[in-house]
């Protein structure tokens, strides 16, 4: 029975990564469209698309002190209200400007979004299923990307308005959000604590995992706790100075790389990248949705091996794989006519090697290392940088991909997944099966 409740939790929780993936790659068949809606360049499509990162950047920053003010459920059912206005936005946009104006409101949810749930997760998961419970927000991110792709493609032919139908969906699925949230959704029993509301976190702690979770980890919590009650809020200074500094910055430039090695540009822009290696626009968009489909299926995977082979082997493997990928690309797309299957294969292998490691295992890692007292700090600042690289890259793609071509693009990837291999190896701990207690001490914060 309390594994069905901590799967209820859970599975309420990640319907914010599903919805982060609807509003990733929502746009993706909308491209063409948006640019002779509006009159778009090259430059202003970049505009449109990577302005949805600065409010993903923006919702990042701040939510971490809101979550630690008013709770991670309170903040989570603000995305919710976020995410069905802005989607009802842009479907009714008449201009560029208001299309970005709600696109950027978006991405405050998003943002928010990316920050507040492995925090939920990572909070009231046990230890031992924690990797893989954290995972399932990008899961469900994943399934979003999908369902997006797929929404896109079946819409695509409906008319010149059919851009419209694209933007909206996320409105209906957030309203299923905020009723999940606002019906049979408790708050994290670390924060309730926190807050000295004891009595109800004990209720939230027996309902998922019954008297041995209360046993074996309400005192580590509350000793945890204890410890900081004395100390003074965190400000954003403090998580830069000393051995917490030094956390935050590996923890940080791993967000960073997780982004830098070309992801959401790959994710936003695939059926662009398929209509430059030959493909006409409906193939283009099956194609992007076998790119979804393989996201999905290798993050099943990661969900499979977090737990099992650890945190540092996936990223390692996965740099690996990407490396490969990211190669044979730059090589292909420096060819006057490109192997179209060569392409989507090894489109598809950057996919599942990223998918399989960097996608979930980062998130992870930074709900795991970051101490409890400075944790909604701490994710808040790693993740907006995770944002604003998410921006540059975004933005910077269909300009590299117009000026230079893709060879170029993919090469600088190619070089970003090198360092993030090298990175990794020396800098990233294992943090597999321990309490975040226990990680805390091994990191000697404590």
């Amino acid at each position: 029975m309390s594994n069905r409740y901590l799967y209820w939790i859970i599975f309420v929780a990640i319907n914010g990564g599903l919805l982060f993936g609807l509003n990733m790659a929502g746009i993706a068949g909308a491209t063409e469209m948006l640019k002779a809606e509006f009159s778009l360049t090259d430059s202003g499509l970049g505009t449109v698309a990577a302005l949805l990162t600065i409010g993903c950047l923006i919702g990042a920053l701040f939510t971490g002190n809101f979550t630690e003010k008013y709770g991670r459920k309170n903040v989570m059912v603000f995305t919710a209200i976020l995410y069905i206005v802005s989607a009802i936005g842009s479907a009714l946009a008449t201009s560029s400007e208001m299309l970005t104006v709600f696109r950027v409101l978006s991405g405050l949810a998003v943002g928010a979004t990316s920050v507040v749930v492995p925090i939920y997760i990572s909070e009231i998961a046990p230890a031992a299923k924690r990797g893989t419970l954290v995972s399932m927000n990008q899961f469900a991110i994943t399934i979003g990307i999908v369902l997006a792709y797929l929404i896109d493609f079946l819409v695509m032919d409906l008319g010149e308005n059919s851009w419209r139908y694209m933007l909206a969906v996320p409105a209906f699925f957030g309203i299923v959000y905020l009723v999940f949230l606002l019906t049979s959704f408790p708050q994290s029993p670390r924060w309730l604590l926190s807050k000295n509301r004891r009595d109800e976190a004990i209720v939230v702690l027996e309902k998922i995992g019954g008297k041995y979770l209360i046993e074996k980890e309400l005192p580590e919590m509350e000793k945890s706790i204890a410890s900081e009650k004395d100390k003074p809020q965190v400000k954003l200074s403090e998580i830069f100075k000393g051995k917490i500094g030094k956390i935050v910055l590996i923890g940080t430039v791993l967000a960073a790389l997780q982004q830098i090695t070309g992801i959401n540009a790959v994710i936003m822009f695939s059926p662009d990248i398929f209509q430059a290696a030959g493909s006409v626009r409906g193939d283009s968009m099956m194609q992007a949705m076998i790119v979804g489909l393989v996201n999905f299926l290798m993050t099943i995977v990661a969900l499979w091996l977090v737990d099992r082979k650890g945190r540092k082997t996936l990223l390692l493997w996965g740099a690996v794989g990407m490396i490969a990928s990211l190669a044979y690309l730059t090589y292909e797309f420096a060819k006057p006519v490109q192997n179209g299957v060569g392409v989507l294969v090894a489109l598809l292998l950057y996919i599942s090697f990223f998918a399989a490691s960097y996608a979930p295992v980062m998130w992870v890692i930074i709900s795991e290392i970051y101490p409890n007292r400075i944790k909604g700090v701490a994710m808040s600042f790693s993740t907006a940088i995770s944002w604003l690289c998410t921006f540059l890259t975004v933005y910077f793609a269909p300009i590299i991909q117009g000026t230079l071509g893709l060879h170029y693009l993919f090469g600088i990837f190619g070089l970003f997944s090198l360092i993030a291999f090298i990175f990794v190896k020396i800098w990233i701990p294992e943090t597999k099966g321990k309490s975040l207690e226990q990680i805390e001490i091994e990191l000697k914060l404590k």
